[in-house]
């Protein structure tokens, strides 16, 4: 009996994959795609469509200028800041969550979670401003309290920064870390105290493993978040902290050099895939570690 073969568009796995797939096409792949092909292409301030002379011109200006790689190493050591204060204020939270019975208590923290998440960044940052600032709430108490002879530089600087993309980080953070915690059975870590462990090695051994998954996709979350961000760098950072998107932005708004903004794109596209990758592949599994 000879087979007939069914076309693509015919078989329902086809409708369910297809739009999400389109979707990804137009606006993930082309987009990207452009990029690649323009950040090959000489610095040409009059002309936007990528061509076929290709060159490593860009790229060799981006490693070997000082404010490009300045930049790089800025994105990612901010992120990973961010990333290790999100984990360490969000972990305690996410356990307390995770183990609360009384379901108005967590519902209650919940809605302090997902609460900074509902305000636009740009809003957030503003609010930011008037808590940092030199004559902010902070400044303005300390100076006051005649704790301090001059206001403290909170703003306009990496601390800055910091402190307002933790606003999105933590609440990642949390939510990643609670759904994690929810699934490990709070009898295993009975079981563990009944055999002699104390809370230190309860955690170490049993708590600690079994959140490796909320652990890792939090901390992904929040680093690929933070090193893509451009609103805060912006506002935060007054121009005084230059990442790669901010970079990538004056490039291309300010000074029309359209090459070299898509060689900075990619650059960030590329190290984030790149440290992503060696990230998953170094972290243990999980269970693995459960003995």
């Amino acid at each position: 009996m000879k087979l007939v073969r069914e076309w693509p568009f015919r078989q329902r796995s086809f409708w369910l994959i297809g739009p999400p797939l389109v979707t990804f096409l137009f606006f993930f792949v082309f987009p990207v795609g452009a990029l690649l092909f323009l950040s090959f292409n000489r610095p040409n301030q009059a002309s936007l469509r990528p061509v076929t002379d290709f060159n490593l011109g860009n790229y060799n200006h981006f490693f070997t200028e000082e404010l490009f790689t300045d930049a790089l190493v800025r994105t990612y050591w901010i992120s990973l800041e961010v990333t290790i204060v999100s984990l360490l204020i969000g972990y305690p939270l996410g356990y307390l969550m995770a183990r609360t019975e009384d379901r108005r208590q967590s519902n209650f923290l919940m809605i302090l979670v997902l609460t900074p998440l509902q305000v636009d960044t740009v809003i957030r940052a503003y609010g930011m401003m008037i808590i940092l600032g030199d004559v902010g709430l902070i400044n303005s108490a300390l100076l006051a309290a005649r704790l301090i002879p001059t206001p403290l530089p909170l703003m306009f600087n990496e601390f800055g920064v910091i402190v307002t993309l933790l606003h999105i980080g933590v609440p990642i953070m949390v939510l990643s870390l609670m759904g994690a915690m929810q699934n490990i059975d709070p009898e295993l870590e009975e079981a563990a105290r009944s055999l002699g462990a104390n809370r230190l090695i309860t955690f170490l051994r049993v708590t600690w493993p079994l959140s490796m998954p909320g652990v890792l996709a939090g901390s992904l979350l929040v680093f690929v978040i933070a090193a893509s961000s451009y609103t805060v760098p912006r506002i935060m950072g007054g121009g005084k902290v230059v990442t790669l998107s901010t970079l990538m932005y004056n490039k291309i708004q300010s000074s029309a050099e359209w090459q070299m903004g898509a060689t900075v794109g990619v650059i960030l596209l590329m190290t984030s895939l790149i440290i992503v990758y060696f990230y998953q592949r170094s972290t243990p599994h999980p269970l693995g570690e459960v003995t």
